[in-house]
């Protein structure tokens, strides 16, 4: 399988432009996600690559073979690009029969009978529905016509293989297991796979790497646990996961280690960092809900201790979340402590903190609602 290459892809709707400068390779047989919120341009990205909408500036090459070069004024159409899609509407020809549906795409290609057979069959048992061939549509659940979906689009053996959140029309549970089952395929197979969604967990769960963006341009690419762990930006720590935002002021830095004092609370925090700040500068501490633990009054805190009430508890199943108030903030903590009441200290390790440069609130609308008003 081939290596995808996106460089310097831009699109422009009228007026309005959409994707920025985007740049990625994707592997030979890696799982690569298109992560983001609706409207940041990840759909556009995979059309793009499909051949379902021509970039105003850019290339875009799997392989030796180059899709779409704007400057040598080169494209292809979607059928000469050989890649499998599956939508988000799985596109099913609702008066065909499953094997009706598979069979499209080769008759298309001029393919035999006995080719098509061979296909059809190979292709439904990949994905483990060959006893519902002669189904229709409408017999069929929402994941089994998502597995239809996907073994058309595999039936022709396609060099690249494009899912468009071909899961979010499941339910939870079942999405679950459809997002283990797929993963499963795609390694068995080892095809090169563009996969976007809006849905941080599947993009955890299924990625080999993860390429966030926001309004039209590449925040991080990285691993998943890069992703998680190693955030480039606000922006990514708050869209992958939960993530509290302090804003504060540096007082002073040595060593890879910044003491910072919390606009919410006035308290002054230690942080183990390698960004580059200096003293007086404003910056946003960043802290993950499960790096965070309560310690109840009397019991030695290590590290940083900041001294909060809880407002809130929940019981979640695996974990209790808490709701606590430091200043005029509000801060998510999970812990599998129960019955937390009171006043409380709320510690963590200097390198439990990710620090960033600027005074940054990620998401507006969600800091609003973690201020308690005066």
């Amino acid at each position: 399988m081939p290596d995808v290459t996106v460089s310097h892809l831009f699109k422009k709707f009228g007026d309005v432009t959409v994707l920025h400068e985007v740049d990625f390779t994707i592997r030979d047989g890696e799982f690569f996600t298109l992560l983001g919120p609706s409207g940041c341009g990840k759909s556009t990205t995979l059309n793009c690559i499909a051949g379902l909408e021509q970039p105003t500036g850019g290339r875009i090459a799997v392989g030796d073979t180059t899709f779409v070069d704007t400057a040598t004024k080169t494209f292809r159409t979607p059928e000469e690009r050989n890649l499998g899609m599956v939508f988000q509407s799985y596109a099913l020809w609702p008066h065909m029969t499953v094997a009706a549906n598979l069979a499209m795409p080769l008759t298309i290609r001029k393919a035999s009978k006995k080719d098509k057979q061979d296909r059809i069959a190979d292709a439904l048992d990949k994905v483990g529905l060959a006893h519902l061939a002669d189904r229709y549509p409408h017999q069929l659940s929402g994941g089994q016509q998502q597995r239809v979906a996907l073994a058309r689009a595999l039936v022709y053996s396609p060099s690249v293989l494009l899912l468009d959140e071909p899961l979010s029309n499941l339910d939870a549970k079942l999405r679950e297991q459809a997002r283990a089952w797929l993963k499963r395929l795609q390694e068995e197979l080892g095809i090169t796979t563009v996969y976007v969604t809006h849905d941080q967990d599947e993009a955890l769960a299924l990625s080999d790497r993860i390429a966030v963006m926001s309004e039209g341009r590449m925040l991080q690419i990285g691993t998943p646990k890069e992703i998680y762990e190693a955030p480039a930006a606000p922006e990514v720590a708050a869209f992958v996961g939960r993530c509290n935002f302090l804003l504060g002021r540096v007082e002073d830095t040595s060593d890879g280690r910044s003491r910072i004092r919390l606009d919410a609370s006035g308290d002054v925090i230690t942080v183990d960092s390698d960004q580059p700040v200096t003293t007086g500068q404003d910056v946003t501490v960043a802290i993950r809900p499960e790096r965070l633990t309560v310690l109840p009054p009397g019991e030695t805190a290590t590290g940083n201790c900041l001294t909060t009430d809880i407002l809130t508890s929940s019981y979640v199943g695996a974990r209790y979340e808490y709701d606590l108030k430091l200043g005029n903030h509000v801060v998510q903590v999970q812990s599998t402590e129960s019955g937390l009441t009171g006043t409380v200290c709320l510690t963590f390790a200097p390198g439990a903190a990710l620090l960033y440069p600027k005074a940054v609130v990620p998401d507006a609308e969600a800091a609003e609602l973690l201020t308690i008003p005066s």
